[in-house]
Formats: C-alpha cells, structure tokens, sequence
C-alpha cells in the first residue's frame, strides 16, 4: 500500500514536470522530445521494478470449465435452443452457474436479474415448444432468442443498476433500455448481468468506489481494462456467451485484448449512443461508440446487425468478403511517440506471424507503412476530446450536480475518506494544464486529425485494412496505468478519426497473458474487418480459456 502511494506521488509529480516540459516556450521542440522521452522512461522503468515487487504471482486460478455449453459460441447456442436440442433455462442456469463461480475471484459482476432472466427463458422454452412459428422465422426474426447476454454498467438496463462507477450514482437504476440493449431483446437475447467499469468510464482500468476494482482471469493480480473491463472479463471467464460494450478511446478494444476475445469498434454514427451515462457532448458523439464483445468471431457480424438497427444497411454485412481481395498494410508500432511505451516485442511478433500467414496463406503481400501522424495519436485524441462549453472533467464526478474541489478530494483520498478514485481526481486535476479549445495549438492538432484521416481512407479505400497493435504491452499490474497513462492512444486514435477497428486475439504470451492486434478499415468498411477476424480466429485460434484450478 505504501508503495502504490509513493507511486501516486511520483505520477503527480510526472504528470507536472511533463507538463512544464511540454508548455516551456524557451525549448526547442527537439529538446521537448528528448526529455519528455528520457522522463517517460525513467518512469516506466522505475513503475516496472515497483509494481513487480507489489504484485508478481500467479495471481489466484479459474475454476475449471465444466459444461461444454460455456465453450459453445452465441450463434450456436441459440440454434440449439429454437432446434430444442437445449432448453433456454439449460443455458441461463449454467452461465449464471459459471458467474456465481468466477466472481467471487474476479469481481466483474455488479448487478444482475438472474431471476428475471431465468422467467424470460421459460417464456422462450414455451414459445418453441409452441411451434407457433417455424424455426427459418425465428431464425430470421429474432436470431439470439432465448440467448443470456451481458453488458457494462453505463449502459441501461430496465431496473438494473446505471452508476458509471460513480459513488453518487450508486442507487441509481436505469428508467429502461438503453437502444442496443433494447435491439438484443427485440432478436430474443435476455439481458442478465451487468458488469463494472472504471469511473466515469474514463480510465483503462475498472475499478471505482461503488464496487472496487476487477482482476484478470489469466493472472488476477494484473487489470482487465476499461471502462468495458468488467464485461471483457467476464466473457474471457466463460461467464457469458456475448457482450455489448461501449468505446471511446478504445473502451472495448482494449479489455479485449487484455483479456483474449474479440471486439469490434464500429465506424461512427453506426450504433445510436442513446441510453449512455454519461452521454457524449456534441462533438464527442461521433467519437463514441457501441459494439460487440465476445469470446468468438462468428458472433460479432451479427450482433452488430442487429444493435445497428436501420444503419445496418450503410455497412453491407450481407456483402461477402473475399480475403484474396483485400489489400493489407501494417505498421508495428506508432512510430516512436516520447510518452507512449514501446510495442513489447511478443506482440511486434505476433502481428508479423498475422503477415506471414497472409502470405503462406493467400499470397498476399502486406505492405509495411509508417504513417508518421499516428506519433502524435495522444495529443490528437486529447484536442479532438476538448469540448467548447461540455462540462469540466471535475463536474462529471458529481454526476454533473456540481464541481468536485480537486484539492481537497486529493486531500481526502490520502487519508482514505475520499468517493473517488485517485485517477478520477487527478484526471480533474490535470485536466486545465492540456491545450485550451480553440488555441493555436488546438486548432493545429484538429487540422493533423483531418489530415490523418484523409492519409488513411486514400490508403485503404473500400478495400484495405491496416493491421496495427491494439495496446503497446500486455495486461499491466493492477494501478500501473497511473504511470502510462498514454498507451491507450493505440485505440484512441481510431475513435476520433471515426474509422471501424475490431481486436482480434492471437494467443497468450510467454507470461500466460492475451496479447493480439486490431484490424481497421475505412470508413463503413466494417465487414472488412469482421472478416479478418473470422480470418485471425481460424489461423490462430482465438480466445484461449484461463488456466484453471485442478
């Protein structure tokens, strides 16, 4: 506890000097460079050995997976359930089983309506037996009937709980559906578990003060990402067959690749954000985004069919793709951003095993590139998040019902009195040191985005895809993102250039932890990446399930 203190401490003090080395108009921007990389460094190398004496171990095992129903992909559930080759109640009762087993280790479920869930599975089970309706009309209406799923809690979920990992939300319970949960029941999905997220939904870490923090099913002393942690979590945990996230800086890419399954950031504007806490402003909305989450590729098409509703048709799911047609490109690393930590080289080497088989596979010859914007992913994410009049970052902690007294909260966290978490605090308090809306810089940084997307739609057109890391290293310790705040900036980038990415697993490293990369197309050219997935899972076989407990 000491440590993890004294490294608090240290980030405060980072962040600052970082700062002061950024803002100084008496440097050279060179020199900047330099220093804000040895700084960084420093940092990192420092947090490595701290955070290594706090929390290395094996971490505490997965009970093991029993029921073959928990390996089964969402698709092939709900088949078996409309051809009653398994009941709807079978499959409640063996993922709610599987929750009640893991959660207690993991802590990424908050809330539930097991008992609900488990009456919509008899009316489900009665409906079929019926035979009211012929199998080919459920198929085709309601795709996922009688299926559990699961999804994060700034989400609504009729009666369940909607606090966004805040204290001052924590009896909040959501009025009803928000839309794609409202979509999943319309296909005959049953909504059954709502999982944790970081505060606010804004760090890349779930943990909060409503319900504490969660812990990785490959080694739980180590995080499983944020804000859809919770929910990326559970589906690697074989808890749910299928999740629904939300993503605005690479909020399910990144839990998903923390944590070994797919998930897939749709273009902008795809899936409607009504039913989201906190909601985006105005210029945030495009930014934010939707999507599936799931252990198995061959669910993640048809979920986005339907959580897309009307706007599906602006992607043309239905077009097939034919791997052989596709030009790909790849670029390793960022390009060598000063804050960002370096691509661990186990997964430099997994993306060019990706290449390879490409080409051992199809012949294609991806094309290496180094699109020289994508250094300064962070500080475009960061300009493009600047709202003209939204609400300051200290307001959103008191759910908009007043501004938190940074200070003092800082104050009382240290003495451990405080409702917030310390990454909520200091992200308040930092938050008017960055560039101002509007400034030079600001506006110069808004040019580089449109310049950057403009480089990238050119380059893949209505037939390309970029194979890119989805985060720099794998799944950091427990608090350790304090002192790498930045290396969300490999997600983040995507978001405010609107483009669709989905993350594809590609196996564990030599430390038993996921590590993978994300597959982006242009603009609506989300089946591309849907493909490559189908694609990735197929070559290397995809999610990989938790050691277990013998």
């Amino acid at each position: 506890m000491y440590i993890c203190r004294l490294m608090h401490i240290y980030t405060l003090w980072y962040h600052n000097s970082l700062n002061n080395v950024m803002m100084s108009p008496n440097w050279t921007k060179e020199f900047k460079i330099i220093c804000q990389r040895l700084l960084f460094r420093l940092v990192e190398i420092l947090s490595n050995v701290l955070f290594w004496v706090v929390y290395h171990g094996p971490g505490e095992k997965m009970p093991p997976i029993e029921n073959l129903l928990l390996l089964d992909t969402a698709t092939a559930i709900a088949h078996k359930i409309r051809t009653q080759k398994v009941t709807s109640v079978e499959v409640l009762e063996t993922f709610v089983a599987r929750i009640k087993e893991v959660n207690p280790i993991l802590n990424c479920v908050v809330d539930e309506r097991f008992s609900e869930a488990l009456e919509d599975a008899r009316k489900v089970d009665e409906f079929i037996q019926s035979g009211v309706k012929s199998l080919q009309d459920i198929e085709k209406d309601t795709p996922f009937l009688g299926v559990p799923f699961s999804t994060k809690d700034c989400l609504q979920v009729t009666g369940l709980s909607h606090t966004a990992g805040l204290y001052c939300r924590r009896n909040v319970k959501a009025p009803q559906d928000a839309y794609a949960i409202a979509r999943m029941r319309e296909a005959g999905g049953i909504p059954f578990a709502i999982t944790n997220v970081s505060e606010v939904c804004m760090w890349w870490e779930s943990n909060n003060t409503v319900y504490g923090r969660s812990n990785n099913p490959y080694n739980t002393n180590h995080i499983v990402g944020g804000s859809s942690g919770g929910e990326g979590c559970l589906l690697a945990a074989a808890g749910s067959p299928l999740g629904i996230g939300s993503d605005i800086g690479g909020s399910i890419r990144m839990p998903c690749f923390f944590n070994g399954i797919f998930g897939h950031k749709p273009s902008k504007g795809i899936v409607s954000n009504q039913g989201q806490h906190p909601y985006p402003s105005e210029e945030q909305e495009g930014f934010l985004g939707v999507g599936p989450m799931c252990r198995f590729a061959v669910d993640l098409l048809p979920t986005l069919r339907i959580i897309a509703g009307k706007n599906a048709d602006r992607l043309q799911l239905d077009t097939k793709v034919d791997i052989h047609k596709i030009k790909f490109y790849y670029m390793e690393d960022d390009g060598g951003s000063a804050v960002v930590s370096s691509v661990h080289p186990e997964i430099k080497l997994a993306l060019r095993k990706a290449v390879l088989h490409l080409d051992k596979a199809y012949g294609i010859k991806a094309q290496k590139v180094q699109v020289k914007k994508m250094k300064n992913s962070a500080a475009i994410w960061f300009a493009k998040m600047k709202t003209k009049d939204g609400p300051a970052f200290s307001e959103h902690l008191l759910d908009c019902k007043g501004s938190v007294n940074v200070y003092w909260e800082l104050l009382k966290w240290f003495i451990g009195m405080s409702k917030h978490t310390f990454i909520g605090i200091t992200t308040a308090l930092v938050e008017n040191w960055g560039i101002k809306y509007g400034c030079e810089h600001h506006r110069y940084l808004i040019g580089q985005c449109s310049q950057l997307y403009e480089e990238l739609q050119d380059m893949l057109g209505s037939d390309g895809i970029l194979l890119y890391p989805t985060h720099p290293v794998p799944a950091p310790y427990h608090n350790e993102p304090l002192v790498k705040p930045f290396n969300f900036s490999y997600t983040g980038i995507f978001n405010v250039l609107g483009l669709p990415a989905t993350h594809c697993p590609l196996g564990l490293n030599s430390q038993g932890l996921p590590i993978g990369i994300q597959a982006v197309a242009s603009l609506n050219q989300d089946r591309l990446t849907l493909a490559v997935a189908l694609e990735m899972e197929k070559a290397f076989g995809g999610w990989v399930p938790p050691s277990i407990t013998v």
